[in-house]
């Protein structure tokens, strides 16, 4: 009957060439995180326009939660729209706001969601925005955008875990961008749950007063009914003018291929409707605003966006390099000033990555520019290799940050990529006193620029924050140690839980530093790292030689404390993967051109012997002579080339 209906108002609007479409015709199938719905059915549902004029600000909250990973962000984020209709209580609501796969395959979150919800409190009717945020380190510059948009924060522990260093990291994030912080513990209801020693933690860490803590369980629902209005009475509602002109600060993009460029915005003053021209502070570039909308938490047309107000808006821009996150719009023949915007994210590791096909690399190109429009914290330059092709070095913020876009590029663009081995931004400082930052091992000077044009060769360092229980102080100390790192301090936030800080080399950590972390702290322990500067230290490169002839997709720039056991375990894993030749196959690693490790690949040799039953012995030596002579001319001309599984073989960390 419904299905009749709408077919009917289709073909009296004269578009019932859309009704041919299936029902998910703006599906995103790309980058995007939402749903969006048919053109036809919208077309015909413009009636159903959400107004949202009537909230003026001081009816308005925009707030965040922000914790570290695994605390229960996605889970209260889930009560919450239960408790305000905007999702059934259907028992099956989990991680709502977590639309990638990859979110729901890991179990974390790694892009950061928003919904509106309308919630009536004292009387009045209040619209509140939520902004569910990632809680790992390598997702931070998600959390800072995030925080952008609002004015104030829900700080998460969980009671049973207690503060961990995440949650120390966001909570002077927040505290830094002058957010109201409204602390609760979640988790109340388990058995090793301990609200009263968590509370004394957050009192003792940052200052606030435990009594005003909200305990609660988001599984369970316990305490929920009490977050929003504790949200409403301690957080500020946004400022701004409607009378003002409009102004706009982009916070967040996503890429969709019926619509193209979707924006989420936060009104700064004024208002915006469906017609109106809107103008790029960054670029001068002109738009037409085709829709506006909130997200409920699937995109909600709405007859206009206002002061203090977040909501998405489609504007016709086609080309992904249009939009540049932390630009600010404006009403076309209104100028205003520009707000701030962000400090661009500095990546931490990079890494090349290159098409497994050639002919691949068109669509390749256009997948990873879709993606970085819906990830603006990796950073994108061209390479070509020799052995690989072309390519591209792509910076990240860390290496689950590295792993979690390589997911998204196989599953929602279906492509097939090779990536080396992740390596941070090294400084060379010359005698002439220039600096320049080496962000692959072909960059690295040869071995006599460095001996004649160097001065000092310099790496990042981190500011490393792990906190454990207190058992495994020894092991942590060790682990620091012998990491090449130096220890600032150690304090105990309680009784049982202590607080390490050290200076790290970036380097040690995107290799298995982590994964170490958890062994020998049996999964107890967290780690939050923040850019700490460079150092001079003493680096060389390594280089791997088959035959003489250097591969560069398996060089590397290390401490040269460490590249004799390197290059032997690259040397033996070499040995492993490379197919037999009839010719022998040198296989060397070299640090700054001294070799420090040498395998070698047997030949193939056939049996030239088989045939003499007798006789004397120069006859055989005969026959091996010259079969010995043959083997060095092939070997003269002939070429070893690396499988591609070969080289996945390699650049995947061994056991």
């Amino acid at each position: 009957m419904l299905q009749t209906r709408l077919l009917v108002a289709i073909r009296h609007t004269r578009i019932a060439s859309f009704a041919r479409q299936p029902r998910a015709i703006f599906a995103h199938q790309t980058t995007t995180h939402v749903q969006w719905q048919s053109y036809a059915v919208r077309v015909i549902d413009r009636k159903k326009e959400t107004d949202i004029s009537t909230y003026p600000p001081d009816l308005i909250r925009n707030f965040s939660i922000i914790a570290h990973i695994d605390h229960g962000k996605s889970t209260l984020a889930d009560r919450l729209l239960e408790l305000t209709g905007v999702i059934s209580k259907t028992g099956k609501n989990k991680q709502v706001l977590d639309k990638l796969k990859v979110e729901r395959e890991r179990g974390i979150t790694v892009k950061a969601q928003s919904a509106s919800m309308f919630y009536e409190y004292n009387g009045k009717k209040y619209l509140m925005n939520l902004i569910d945020t990632p809680g790992h380190v390598d997702f931070s510059y998600e959390v800072s955008r995030s925080l952008a948009a609002c004015q104030g924060t829900i700080l998460l522990v969980d009671a049973a875990q207690g503060i961990q260093a995440q949650t120390v990291a966001n909570f002077y994030l927040a505290f830094g961008e002058g957010l109201a912080v409204v602390p609760m513990l979640n988790k109340v209801d388990l058995p090793t749950a301990e609200p009263e020693r968590a509370a004394q933690q957050i009192e003792g860490t940052f200052e606030i007063d435990a009594s005003k803590i909200l305990h609660m369980s988001a599984k369970t629902g316990l305490g929920v009914d009490a977050v929003l209005p504790s949200v409403i009475e301690n957080m500020p509602p946004p400022l701004g003018s409607i009378d003002q002109p409009f102004k706009a600060l982009l916070f967040d993009t996503w890429y969709d291929k019926y619509v193209g460029v979707v924006c989420l915005m936060a009104i700064k003053d004024g208002s915006i409707k469906k017609g109106d021209r809107i103008v790029s502070t960054h670029s001068k570039q002109k738009y037409e605003v085709t829709e506006v909308g909130i997200m409920h938490p699937e995109p909600s047309p709405t007859t206009s966006l206002q002061v203090g107000q977040v909501g998405y808006i489609t504007c016709n821009m086609k080309s992904v390099s249009e939009a540049h996150v932390g630009d600010t719009f404006y009403r076309d023949k209104h100028p205003v000033e520009a707000l701030p915007g962000f400090v661009p994210a500095k990546s931490m590791v990079f890494a090349g990555v290159f098409p497994i096909d050639a002919d691949e690399f068109a669509r390749l190109d256009e997948s990873i520019q879709k993606l970085t429009l819906n990830d603006s914290s990796v950073s994108v330059h061209k390479e070509t290799s020799a052995a690989l092709g072309q390519g591209w070095r792509l910076g990240f913020l860390g290496t689950l940050h590295m792993d979690v876009f390589r997911q998204r590029l196989e599953e929602e663009y279906d492509a097939s990529i090779l990536i080396t081995a992740p390596t941070v931004p090294y400084q060379i400082k010359y005698r002439d006193g220039t600096t320049r930052f080496i962000r692959t091992p072909a960059d690295f000077p040869d071995i006599h620029t460095m001996q004649d044009n160097v001065e000092s060769t310099m790496e990042p360092f981190v500011l490393a924050t792990m906190i454990f229980p207190e058992r495994y102080l020894g092991q942590m100390l060790e682990l620091c140690t012998l990491h090449r790192g130096e220890i600032q301090n150690h304090v105990y936030i309680d009784e049982a839980r202590v607080l390490l800080k050290c200076r790290l080399p970036m380097a040690e950590i995107v290799s298995d530093f982590f994964d170490k972390l958890k062994s020998k702290s049996q999964g107890f322990a967290s780690f939050d790292y923040e850019e700490s500067g460079y150092e001079a230290s003493d680096l060389v490169k390594m280089e791997v030689l088959l035959n003489n002839e250097a591969v560069d997709a398996l060089a590397s720039v290390m401490h040269r404390s460490t590249s004799v056991v390197a290059g032997r375990d690259m040397a033996k894993r070499l040995r492993e993967v490379i197919r037999r030749q009839l010719f022998d196959i040198i296989i060397q690693t070299a640090a700054n051109g001294k070799i420090v490790a040498r395998e070698t690949v047997k030949q193939l040799r056939k049996n030239v012997t088989a045939k003499c039953y007798g006789g004397d012995i120069t006859r055989k030596m005969k026959l091996l002579n010259k079969q010995k002579e043959g083997k060095k001319r092939m070997k003269k001309f002939g070429k070893v080339e690396l499988p591609q599984e070969a080289f996945l073989t390699v650049m995947t960390k061994s056991e």
